[in-house]
């Protein structure tokens, strides 16, 4: 449903390209509902595109490759957790940069 988040991820990922691709999957349901704001729509694309071409860049670069640590699965778990909590479209345009940076912080990426 537009409007409200519904990603629920799966964190059997062993990879830090499969837990970047759970964060970009749960950045595009940040921006959906970000969406709904229809004068924000321009800049709400523009941060999902930059984060998610961040994200995709480390997950298709050496450190994708590399097996997750359990602290960093959990990390990447509890950052999309709680960012499946907003409901309102403002905060969720603020979690739009938070969330990657939040996920690449917690696997040791430089953001």
């Amino acid at each position: 449903m537009r409007g409200t988040f519904q990603y629920a991820p799966s964190m059997d990922a062993t990879t830090i390209g499969a837990l970047l691709g759970a964060a970009i999957d749960a950045e595009d349901a940040l921006a959906e509902l970000g969406e709904s704001i229809e004068d924000e729509w321009s800049y709400v694309n523009d941060l999902r595109q930059a984060w998610t071409d961040r994200l995709a860049e480390v997950a298709d670069g050496p450190d994708g490759t590399r097996t997750a640590s359990q602290p960093e699965v959990e990390a990447v778990e509890l950052a999309i957790d709680e960012a499946s909590l907003i409901r309102d479209p403002h905060r969720a345009i603020d979690w739009l940069s938070t969330l990657p940076q939040v996920v690449l912080l917690a696997v040791g990426v430089a953001i």
